[in-house]
């Protein structure tokens, strides 16, 4: 890298501290790569990108508070210059239709290599997008998912008949809240209960 070459920012959003950290340690490797912040938490990783700015946002799909499609939308509104890329290890072709649409750039498996994340990196600042090439296929053959990301999150931690208080607390959620979601996602399914809901969203592929 020649010293007129370009620095790309970057902030780390993974609620699992190991694979945040070892993420940060591997992209610290590139020479025009610069981990400038790392969140916990997408209520953490907000603030951290409304002050610092950086180029790009890697976001773990599924995080405590804001969720990785949550902060990605709300990152193309409030922090318009820092794109956003998606890691996830549960690829609902549901949750990528959505991260698109709300303004991400990339999203791929945390099982990519830690050159192929430093490579769209490179390309989302640059301007350009990446999906990895599988889940686009999955996407294409399942169909739109009426779920909301946060409703297929509740659906998915239901489906093993879990009482109501476990599952609000797998999703970090009132119990209140995550009965709500479970008869929303219910009702837009054409489901008798939680756990036919469960199974016509997984043939379906959407959780």
């Amino acid at each position: 890298m020649t010293s007129n070459d370009r620095v790309i920012t970057v902030l780390l959003a993974d609620d699992e501290n190991l694979i945040r950290s070892a993420l940060a340690s591997m992209l610290s490797l590139e020479a025009d790569l610069e981990i400038i912040a790392e969140a916990a938490d997408g209520t953490e990783a907000l603030a951290k990108a409304r002050a610092l700015k950086p180029d790009v946002a890697v976001l773990d799909l599924q995080m405590p508070g804001l969720d990785g499609v949550e902060l990605a939308e709300l990152l193309a509104r409030e922090v318009p210059d820092c794109r956003t890329i998606i890691v996830t290890s549960h690829a609902r072709p549901g949750y990528l239709k959505r991260a698109l649409a709300v303004g991400a750039r990339g999203f791929l498996p945390k099982t990519a290599t830690g050159a192929t994340l430093a490579d769209v990196i490179r390309r989302v600042a640059d301007g350009g997008r990446y999906v990895d090439p599988d889940l686009a296929a999955d996407a294409i053959s399942a169909g739109d998912s009426p779920l909301t990301p946060r409703e297929a999150d509740v659906l998915e931690a239901a489906a093993d008949g879990a009482p109501l208080e476990e599952v609000a607390r797998r999703v970090s959620l009132a119990a209140g809240t995550t009965r709500n979601y479970l008869s929303s996602a219910v009702t837009k399914l054409g489901a008798r209960n939680r756990f036919d809901a469960c199974t016509i969203a997984r043939q379906r592929g959407w959780i």
